[in-house]
């Protein structure tokens, strides 16, 4: 399996490339802009991408999907509770501001538990709403793919009314962290000190808070 943690756009925005190597299939996760040095890493493989895959529907990870599509025939997803996030006004004039575009529509909608193959490879999707209502990470083989619900030092924003703290803790707690201690992170901006970190030192972060 190959995976490729790239950097991309001024709001550091991580899009990840995940390949299989007997295929050549591949997804890209939040693949928000900085084309040519996506379309690099995928050629230096010899990859053809299958899926773009978004986190959740915010403009800074969604403003690259119209660029790849048209370059790739790949088809988009996403988790249905973001439907209108992802096609809103205000992503849309985001997106232009930031040299993305507007997103097209999804070839489908995604839902808690869902699947998604390349070759012999599934990502498996775990719903975690609060950043966003249709937010969701993605877990294969020991990594997970948190977009933005669990950075490597803290969590994703969340609106200030209502109960989205609450809906993101319980994500956090009782959908990732029951995942071995292993498992490696992969977040969905490069905030804080560390590019990755792992369920068990999360467990050690979140337990900490719970005892305070």
């Amino acid at each position: 399996m190959i995976i490729e943690q790239l950097l991309v756009t001024s709001m550091s925005v991580f899009c990840y490339l995940i390949g299989d190597e007997k295929s050549r299939e591949a997804v890209l996760i939040d693949p928000a802009g900085d084309y040519d040095k996506i379309f690099e890493k995928t050629n230096s493989y010899g990859l053809t991408i299958k899926w773009i895959i978004n986190t959740h529907g915010h403009f800074d990870h969604t403003s690259g999907n119209a660029y790849i599509i048209k370059k790739t025939n790949a088809e988009l997803l996403i988790h249905k509770g973001d439907k209108n996030k992802l096609k809103g006004k205000i992503n849309k004039i985001l997106s232009l501001i930031v040299g993305g575009q507007a997103s097209p529509e999804p070839m489908k909608y995604l839902n808690d538990g869902d699947e998604i193959a390349i070759g012999d490879i599934k990502l498996r999707v775990i719903y975690t709403p609060g950043h966003t209502k249709g937010s969701i990470c993605l877990y294969i083989n020991g990594h997970l793919f948190t977009g933005d619900t669990l950075f490597t030092e803290g969590m994703g924003r969340i609106r200030l009314l209502g109960n989205f703290y609450d809906q993101i803790i319980d994500s956090i707690k009782n959908k990732l962290l029951v995942l071995p201690d292993e498992t490696i992170i992969w977040p969905g901006h490069n905030y804080g000190e560390h590019r990755t970190s792992t369920i068990g030192e999360q467990k050690k972060l979140y337990l900490k808070e719970s005892h305070q």
